[in-house]
């Protein structure tokens, strides 16, 4: 099976010399340089249902937890190792937002600039998913340590999809760091015999961690799932990263073409 790093002796060793470098302080940004992970291969789990037949499990990374239940760890300088598994019903209101790593102003604007519940429960009514799994996952993705990631938090999470009959998994980083945390995820997942795809806006980064499936556009970091208060470029996001799921016979990024349609939009003035 794939390791969700690969050579992470030598990943440990960079990342030690780059915390000793820090002063062990916290931090919501990583300098150039951080060790980011770089793998080589991708582990890889052929779609074996169509998109209408799917229960698929939503996973962000913007650090979304419910009013009034303890907030992620914003100051842990390795990061927070934990996640918050959510109804899916939770109402936006209810919702609060540990953000590290990235400005939270259009998530709370519009939660489905990152947390895009509401649309995909539009798709599921309209048939494009057979169903959107009853509960997310949240983590707060601006997590330096991966290979505690790797170790501790990924097997965790893993071990609840199955309980709920997953069969394919939607992942939205939030933060630049979000991509890498959120990559190791997919792989953890794939691994395990559950399809998945990673939404990106930073190729670099992705292209280095390796997810199994990537779409990628030039969209901002704080709104990956499409531009607040706007439903459609939403929609257009969503609709064309899940269609790839299946046809996708291999590993790979492949970009959208929403951002060509966005532009010509902004040409004719229309939104």
């Amino acid at each position: 099976m794939t390791e969700i790093i690969e050579d992470i002796d030598d990943w440990r060793s960079r990342f030690n010399d780059w915390h000793q470098k820090t002063g062990n302080q916290p931090t919501d940004r990583v300098d150039g340089d951080y060790p980011f992970v770089r793998n080589r291969r991708a582990p890889f789990t052929p779609a074996r249902r169509a998109l209408p037949m799917l229960n698929l499990a939503l996973i962000s990374s913007a650090g979304a937890y419910i009013d009034g239940a303890p907030p992620f760890d914003t100051v842990a300088a390795k990061g927070d190792l934990t996640f918050r598994e959510i109804p899916i019903e939770v109402e936006a209101p209810d919702l609060k937002f540990a953000a590290r790593g990235y400005d939270p102003v259009e998530v709370l604007q519009d939660i489905n600039s990152q947390l895009p519940i509401q649309r995909l429960l539009e798709f599921e009514s309209n048939g494009i998913i057979g169903q959107l799994n009853p509960v997310f996952w949240s983590i707060a993705g601006f997590i330096p340590d991966a290979a505690g990631l790797a170790d501790e938090l990924a097997p965790k999470l893993v071990e609840r999809l199955p309980r709920y009959e997953v069969q394919a998994a939607l992942l939205i980083p939030a933060s630049d760091l979000c991509h890498q945390s959120m990559g190791l995820l997919a792989r953890a997942i794939e691994a395990t015999g559950i399809p998945t795809m990673t939404i990106s806006v930073l190729k670099e980064v992705v292209e280095n961690v390796r997810p199994p499936r990537t779409v990628f556009y030039a969209g901002k970091l704080g709104s990956v799932a499409g531009k607040p208060n706007f439903p459609e470029h939403q929609r257009r996001i969503l609709d064309e990263a899940l269609r790839l799921i299946e046809p996708m016979d291999q590993p790979g990024i492949r970009k959208l073409s929403v951002e060509l349609e966005s532009q010509v939009e902004a040409a004719r003035g229309e939104r």
